[in-house]
């Protein structure tokens, strides 16, 4: 019960922010179409995961949350490296952020 309750926090708090923050720093940056496509297809795996993650781990989860807001982690720290569909992904933002 509290951990569906933080899940849902966490989705509306973090996993839906990061979302939108990925999506716009891809088109603030132009990034190729391909991109831009792979981004879709890795955020559509990772939320979910990320909230299952959440439901089962609520420290993990209040201290994500509290990193994400403050900006002391990073929406591509958060990505799935493992995952063929954000490897791409986190490194094109992460080497974006480094160029910054």
């Amino acid at each position: 019960m509290i951990g569906e309750w933080i899940a849902s926090l966490f989705a509306a708090f973090v996993v839906d922010p990061i979302e939108a923050d990925i999506r716009q720093r891809l088109e603030e940056m132009q990034a190729p179409v391909q991109v831009v496509s792979q981004a879709g297809d890795c955020l559509r795996t990772t939320g979910p995961a990320l909230i299952e993650r959440a439901a089962g781990d609520l420290w993990w989860a209040g201290t994500t949350a509290v990193y994400v807001v403050t900006g002391l982690t990073s929406p591509a720290e958060l990505l799935d490296a493992n995952n063929p569909a954000c490897a791409p992904i986190a490194s094109y933002l992460t080497s974006a952020e480094a160029e910054a």
